[in-house]
């Protein structure tokens, strides 16, 4: 049998990283989701509290929500509803159930209770269904739903029973108005209208003993508890602290994550410091900069501002090789890049220009190329300008002329002919016989010779020791001399002008061109030439 080799240390402690990389993701992760879900706690508390889905031109979904437990009975007395997120939850947040919305249904439910031992016409019921009138006039008038923000609800609940007053069952309360002919106007003239200043009218219309024996009172107490119920119950009281915001115990469930995080931190860095000499332990701080989203305690200050973590949840993900953000950073990066490349390079280019004409200006250049001080930084000891006029003068010398000479004596002999066909004695040569050709040959035999006796005399004064001396000193003098004449106040300006008019031409074409240059064709460009550069 083949014996399994151990794994190599390195490969071990890669393996013993990721498993804690991965680890610690989940964790964070974990954490984010408590985030997530206590910043949505209050804004959805309606879904888990009923576990109703609404959707745009679908009817409602109700899911089933699991029960609430005795242990996480909430701050006062439950919702008849409460589940359990919001049995358990609740106290985190400090709600507890507004008492007299909470009585109302109680209230409610002892009518029930009464109805089905006497009948509707029972004087306990009577007596309960004042009571509930009462409470309805009182509660459209105080609006019990201010502390939770829910005066939509309340006004929700007053259209629904108006649409079941005036609406749905118009017929069986018209009758019941009928009495007195002044309420029956009234009554029409709100179902055609359905004004809203008749919701008390109508809550008190359906808490009598008559309404509900000509509606069916089974009927009615469904369509209540389906429809009206289900809206006071969301309604609740949030404890206020002494600093004037609402309670939010959130920190104390995020409190160990933090302190696991931030013993976490204090040991990756350092061990990051150990690791890399070069990076000190404050380096290895800045180095993991998105993890300080982690440990700051968002429970206690800039609570809204929790959904952060997930720039840390979401580089860790992507180091625990969950995720692959590689391609996600990627196109940042290039959003990042074309949305400024344009106008960074504009800008860059534009200042460069700028400076090189205050410069011309200022007359710096010039000082600088013909008057070099001497406490100016020099490189390697060498006058690049004297080089440069000398190596430009060797490379046409020996490169330039010998490709160009046959131009030069064309050029020579055209030159010479022109001077001598103006001379009558060149003209009454030509014209003897046999000697027509005598002139022309002449003419071929000079330039050549001077061309070549030129370019020899070149050559030898510049291999020649004592002639490269000299060259040298013509050099320098040629500079001085023509530093000198530039110098003068009106060769100056007018260098200055053309200079500067060469450069703002330069600014305005080069913007112009730059505008017409989509900056999307050339990240595509750039992403075309990386794909062959790794394909290579």
């Amino acid at each position: 049998m083949s014996r399994r080799l151990p794994a190599s240390r390195p490969l071990l402690r890669h393996r013993r990283r990721l498993w804690f990389e991965r680890l610690m993701a989940i964790v964070a992760l974990a954490n984010l989701g408590l985030v997530i879900f206590d910043l949505s706690y209050v804004p959805l508390r309606n879904f888990w509290l009923l576990g109703k889905v609404k959707l745009p031109l679908l009817p409602s979904v109700i899911l089933p929500m699991p029960p609430a437990p005795a242990v996480c009975k909430p701050i006062g007395e439950p919702p008849d509803k409460a589940t359990l997120f919001t049995a358990c939850y609740d106290r985190v947040k400090g709600i507890e159930a507004y008492r007299d919305t909470q009585a109302y249904l109680e209230n409610v439910n002892q009518l029930e209770q009464l109805i089905q031992q006497g009948g509707v016409k029972s004087p306990a019921v009577a007596q309960a269904l004042k009571g509930l009138q009462e409470q309805s006039t009182r509660m459209i008038d105080e609006n019990w739903f201010t502390v939770a923000n829910k005066t939509g609800t309340l006004e929700k609940i007053k259209d629904r029973m108006r649409d079941r007053i005036y609406k749905e069952k118009a017929t069986i309360a018209a009758s019941l108005v009928s009495i007195d002919p002044t309420q029956r106007i009234a009554f029409e003239e709100a179902t055609r209208k359905k004004a809203k200043q008749s919701a008390k009218k109508a809550f008190m219309l359906f808490w009598t003993p008559d309404y509900l024996a000509q509606a069916g009172v089974q009927q009615e107490l469904t369509w209540f508890d389906r429809r009206i119920r289900d809206l006071m119950q969301t309604n609740y009281y949030r404890s206020i602290e002494e600093n004037g915001e609402f309670t939010n115990n959130f920190w104390l469930l995020d409190a160990p994550f933090v302190i696991l995080f931030a013993i976490e931190f204090i040991a990756r860095t350092w061990y990051i410091s150990r690791q890399f000499k070069s990076v000190s332990w404050r380096g290895a701080l800045f180095w993991r900069w998105y993890d300080l989203f982690l440990i700051f305690p968002f429970g206690i200050l800039f609570y809204s501002w929790a959904w952060l973590r997930i720039i840390p949840v979401s580089f860790r993900l992507h180091q625990a090789r969950f995720v692959n953000l590689a391609q996600l950073r990627e196109q940042a990066a290039q959003g990042f890049v074309g949305s400024i490349a344009e106008e960074l390079t504009e800008v860059v280019v534009v200042q460069v220009l700028n400076q090189v004409q205050q410069a011309v200006q200022q007359g710096e250049i010039m000082r600088w190329l013909l008057q070099p001080k001497s406490n100016q930084i020099k490189v390697n000891n060498v006058d690049e300008i004297t080089e440069l006029v000398s190596l430009f003068i060797k490379l046409t010398v020996y490169q330039v002329l010998p490709k160009v000479q046959p131009d030069l004596e064309a050029l020579l002999r055209h030159t010479i002919e022109s001077v001598l066909n103006q001379a009558p004695a060149y003209q009454t040569l030509k014209a003897m016989p046999g000697l027509g050709e005598a002139p022309t040959q002449l003419i071929d035999r000079l330039v050549s010779d001077v061309l070549q006796a030129a370019y020899n005399s070149l050559t030898t004064a510049l291999e020649d020791p004592i002639g490269a001396q000299l060259t040298n000193r013509l050099i320098q003098n040629f500079g001085q001399a023509l530093g000198d004449e530039v110098q003068e106040q009106q060769v100056t300006n007018e260098l200055k002008t053309l200079v500067n008019d060469f450069l703002e031409e330069l600014k305005l074409n080069y913007v112009k061109r730059s505008a017409e240059i989509d900056v999307e064709t050339l990240l595509e460009e750039t992403r075309q030439l990386q794909q062959s550069a790794r394909k290579q």
